[in-house]
């Protein structure tokens, strides 16, 4: 495997060598210096040479002591960073989560990332909305098999009937109804229901008259019965068919008081919470009812078999209405800014609520991690990272030293001369 840290290895090699053959040059010219003949040139060079020599040997101690211990002698506060890897774990961990990992550099990320831009390309592009679409549609099977696990299905039996009959069901339902008139869907609902007690008073219309010559009898006698029993049930059914019959699509008596009466009771929902919480209560009973309960699961377990039956077949309708509805979300990320920006407001303050408990576990993780290295992993790790601009600071420290000893030396013969 190539190694990932090969050029900070040459580099941290490169200046190592440098910083010790200048500090080599120093030890030269001190010798050489020895060497000349007596004379103020060969005293600055000496004292110049050994005090760069010096200052560049102290710096390699003090470089080299953060890292290992020089020579390998055990001297004391020497090999400091192994030995403070746990503390310097936790330092590190807390800098990135509290200084790095910030709530305003966070925001800032996000909005140059533009995650809504991402995903409208992401769900324009059919080669990838497709393959997402199938992966949605092959969840529901087994996300839908999870209800029907027993603690889950009680659950959801105690949990529906309070959000199905809550407080605010009534109001749910009042605005329901008045989609409904506004769009003039409750006559027709209305002109349906009529339709079917039509039929079924034309397929029980023999029965009704012998209840009905039935009931005289009972009230009037068998003489009143005889006499006018037929005749009375054949005017109350010839008076009834005559008024459905008036009852027509465009309007009548009863389709204007059913109209007015639907209203009435939309508008009493709305504004009495009593009738609303009323309402509620209702269907929570009948919600909780078992026949009902029995009812749901078991359409519940049709449309699972349903979507399973429908997911093993090559053109899975359900995975095709998957990718019909990204590819609508795609479109309105793509025309829609309100839409855009209500999606990135909504994962900034997801980001912004989940941060905190990011940033804790982010300092522990780093923290984990650097006290889990080894001494000699940490200590090549940083070594690596900082080591060449240490290096700088023997060259830096070989040199100041040189000119500064070279300028004192200078300095005293020139107030001897004085």
């Amino acid at each position: 495997m190539t190694d990932p840290d090969r050029a900070a290895r040459l580099s941290l090699r490169r200046h190592r060598a440098f910083a010790t053959g200048l500090l080599a040059v120093m030890a030269g010219l001190a010798a050489a210096a020895l060497a000349l003949p007596p004379s103020p040139a060969a005293a600055i060079l000496e004292a110049a040479a050994r005090a760069g020599f010096i200052g560049g040997l102290a710096d390699w101690f003090a470089v080299t002591a953060l890292f290992r211990h020089p020579l390998g002698l055990p001297i004391p506060h020497t090999a400091i960073l192994p030995r403070q890897k746990q503390r310097l774990g936790r330092a590190l961990g807390r800098f990135v989560a509290t200084r790095v990992f910030t709530e305003t550099e966070v925001a800032g990320l996000l909005h140059r990332i533009d995650l809504p831009e991402i995903l409208r390309r992401f769900l324009s592009d059919p080669q990838a909305a497709r393959p997402a679409a199938a992966a949605l549609a092959t969840l529901l099977p087994r996300l839908l098999a999870t209800v029907e696990d027993g603690r889950a299905r009680r659950m959801v039996a105690r949990i529906a009937p309070r959000l199905l009959g809550g407080p605010g069901a009534g109001i749910v339902v009042a605005r329901a109804l008045r989609g409904l008139v506004e769009g003039g869907r409750h006559q027709e609902a209305f002109g349906f229901v009529l339709g079917e007690f039509r039929t079924l008073l034309e397929g029980r219309e023999e029965a009704l008259r012998a209840a009905i010559e039935e009931r005289v009898r009972e009230q009037g006698g068998r003489l009143v019965g005889w006499a006018m029993g037929a005749t009375i049930a054949r005017r109350v059914l010839a008076a009834l068919n005559a008024e459905m019959d008036r009852i027509g699509p465009d309007g009548s008596e009863l389709r204007l008081a059913f109209d007015e009466w639907v209203r009435r009771e939309i508008t009493r929902l709305e504004e009495d919470p009593a009738r609303a919480a009323e309402l509620g209560a209702a269907i929570r009973r009948v919600v909780a009812h078992e026949t009902v309960l029995a009812w749901l699961w078991d359409v519940w377990a049709r449309l699972r078999h349903a979507l399973e039956a429908d997911l093993t077949r090559q053109h899975s309708r359900v995975t095709d209405w998957m990718e019909g509805a990204l590819a609508n979300l795609g479109t309105l990320l793509a025309e829609d800014a309100p839409t855009r920006a209500r999606l990135d407001g909504a994962a900034g303050r997801i980001a912004a609520s989940l941060l905190p408990s990011a940033q804790t576990r982010l300092a522990d993780f780093i923290a984990e991690v650097v006290a889990g290295w080894d001494s000699a992993t940490i200590t090549e790790n940083l070594e690596l990272r900082v080591g060449p601009d240490l290096q700088f600071v023997r060259i830096n420290g070989t040199l100041v030293g040189f000119l500064a000893g070279g300028m004192l030396e200078a300095g005293l013969l020139l107030a001897g001369r004085l």
